[in-house]
């Protein structure tokens, strides 16, 4: 563990202030200490700490602040005091769509495009890997029951789970039940909709009572959590299974957490990039029939390209994130991973709108299926992206190589689109503002929302202890003056409004999954995309992706665009190529729970 800064000598402090600035944690929690040890803050202290501000102030300017900056220390250590939980977010709200007037509408059920009869697949592998709609078929019709289906993928997940290193905890016992009770509603004539009996597995840092919660870091691997997350308990209401409490990298970075590096289904010697580690790999093996993850910068996006999956990340507000750790209040989401465009849109049926308990989450209009015919879409894509040599600037002729087919891949989408009568329009991103420097707000809200793990110095305990890496992140965090993360919200504000004017005359657009600054731009502004498969890649199988990105709560459209895409293509029917391991015994995975 890390020395407590009561320990600290003088020149450490000093050195803490010098690095800090006026306005950070860090330099209040050093002058705490120096007033501790027979001091206050002098005009000398205030003088080195200057310039992090970007400040020169004179000595009668540092002399008249004295008298307010120790009252203001005193004021951080009641602060400190007082216990804050994870779940309590600031009396502030982010709203990606300021000024608009809020809408009035109801949770409308949604339905199915094809609600047609299906046969039984012939095998277990062809059912475990079937769409939410023909598994709602099967379920429907008693083709096959809840129970039948539920033990099918807990024993997959129990088989493939060594090699794949993605669920933390079995929910076998509730699974069960809660499958017994749909075929009883079922054969009742009960049917709840097109989720009903469907097992789904949840990404750990959605509570569940009665198994732990454990963010997949070793400070919370015990951890229990009394409240029932609202998307398990709307997912409960739309009668689904919970199967699994699924990997996330820890404290939502990354696909390492405390039980090893989640494995990418194509090429299991490879991480499955994170933090939706265990959703994105689970979906794309038929471990379940789709998961739950979350992103606040790219945890839907990149697991899901690496592994082939499909993922929505809806519109900020429009899934109550209340029950699932908080890691930036402004920035959080929760959205759908599957294996089809489809299922992400029956799924966000089930889990959007506002329930009393988040203050950002929105009740807006979602109609499936869709009644707009996607040749009447307005649809952008960002040119500059597309046209740009990604290549240029790679460290080996494989990479370049790489870089250059995902490139063709992703003007065959484009192509793909025209070919179904979709009229594409240039679009810009905004580029009056400093995107990349506004991630600053990720940080210093990361750093609140972990703060007595900070202080503590149990963030010693956790697995990934390099510069790029939350213990070190959150430490930096600490640094970052009040002042300065309000100025990166007012730039945020100005990005808003460029954005809306930019995307005026569209739908949709398309952007590659990781050009430009678009994965953070939009997760800054809080706008919705859906990511799927657009090819592999020649030199090891290994999937591409494409992402569409739609206007605030503009999800219908956007997954009707997306599904037209995937109706086209076969990409996302394709299966990785999994084996159980071998020198491995196909053990049960863990079990938890009460």
């Amino acid at each position: 563990m890390r020395e407590s800064p009561a320990a600290w000598p003088r020149r450490r402090v000093l050195a803490a202030i010098s690095a800090a600035g006026v306005g950070s944690a860090v330099f209040g929690r050093a002058l705490v200490v120096l007033a501790a040890d027979k001091g206050k803050v002098t005009a000398g202290m205030i003088r080195e700490a200057e310039w992090i501000t970007g400040l020169s102030l004179t000595s009668e300017d540092r002399k008249m602040m004295l008298r307010g900056v120790n009252e203001a220390l005193a004021n951080y250590a009641r602060n400190r005091a007082v216990a804050v939980d994870n779940a309590v977010a600031p009396a502030l709200r982010f709203d990606p769509s300021p000024g608009s007037a809020p809408a009035v509408v109801t949770r409308a059920p949604v339905g199915l495009i094809d609600a047609a009869d299906h046969a039984r697949p012939s095998t277990d592998e062809e059912v475990a890997f079937s769409p939410v709609p023909v598994l709602a078929a099967l379920l429907r019709t008693r083709k096959i029951s809840s129970v039948e289906l539920t033990r099918l993928y807990l024993e997959r997940l129990k088989r493939y789970d060594p090699l794949l290193l993605c669920v933390v905890n079995l929910t076998d016992e509730m699974a069960l039940r809660q499958a017994a009770e749909a075929d009883r509603e079922i054969a009742a004539g009960r049917y709840r909709g097109p989720l009903h009996g469907i097992p789904w597995g949840a990404k750990d840092l959605i509570a569940v009572p009665g198994y732990p919660t454990t963010w997949g870091s070793v400070p919370y691997k015990k951890q229990q959590r009394e409240e029932t997350a609202t998307v398990v308990r709307r997912l409960e209401e739309a009668g689904a299974v919970l199967v699994a409490k699924l990997s996330v990298g820890e404290l939502a970075w990354g696909d390492v957490w405390f039980g090893g590096t989640t494995k990418n289904p194509w090429k299991t010697d490879q991480g499955s990039s994170g933090s939706s580690a265990g959703s994105a790999s689970a979906a794309s093996a038929g471990l379940v029939g789709y998961a739950i993850g979350t992103e606040t910068w790219g945890s839907i996006v990149s697991p899901c390209t690496r592994c082939g999956a499909t993922g929505l990340r809806p519109t900020f507000g429009r899934v109550s994130r209340y029950g699932a750790m908080a890691l930036a209040w402004s920035m959080d989401k929760i959205g759908p991973i599957a294996r089809a465009v489809e299922d992400c849109a029956l799924v966000l049926g089930a889990i959007h709108g506002s329930d009393g308990k988040d203050a950002s989450a929105v009740d807006r209009a979602f109609e499936w299926p869709p009644a707009r015919d996607v040749r009447t879409l307005k649809v952008g894509y960002v040119e500059a992206l597309f046209a740009e040599d990604r290549s240029a600037q790679a460290d080996s002729e494989e990479t370049k190589e790489n870089l250059r087919e995902w490139q063709q891949h992703d003007n065959r989408t484009l192509e793909t689109l025209r070919g179904l009568g979709v009229t594409l329009t240039p679009v810009k991103l905004p580029s009056n503002s400093p995107v990349a420097s506004l991630s600053m707000i990720l940080a210093a809200e990361a750093a609140a929302a972990f703060d007595e793990l900070t202080r503590s110095g149990r963030d010693d305990l956790m697995v990934r202890q390099v510069a790029d890496a939350w213990p070190n992140v959150f430490r930096q965090g600490q640094m970052i003056p009040a002042v300065e993360y309000l100025r990166a919200n007012r730039i945020r504000t100005l990005v808003m409004r460029e954005m809306e004017e930019n995307l005026a005359g569209v739908d949709a657009y398309l952007c590659p999954s990781f050009g430009g600054d678009n994965l953070l731009l939009t997760n800054l502004t809080g706008h919705p995309s859906v990511v799927l498969p657009n090819g592999f890649r020649t030199s090891d199988g290994t999937p591409t992706s494409i992402t569409f990105m739609g206007k605030l709560y503009g999800e219908t459209d956007l997954l009707a665009l997306a599904r037209a895409y995937q109706g086209a293509t076969d990409f996302h029917l394709k299966r990785p190529p999994l084996r159980p391991p071998a020198a491995v015994p196909a053990a049960p995975a863990r079990s938890g729970g009460t």
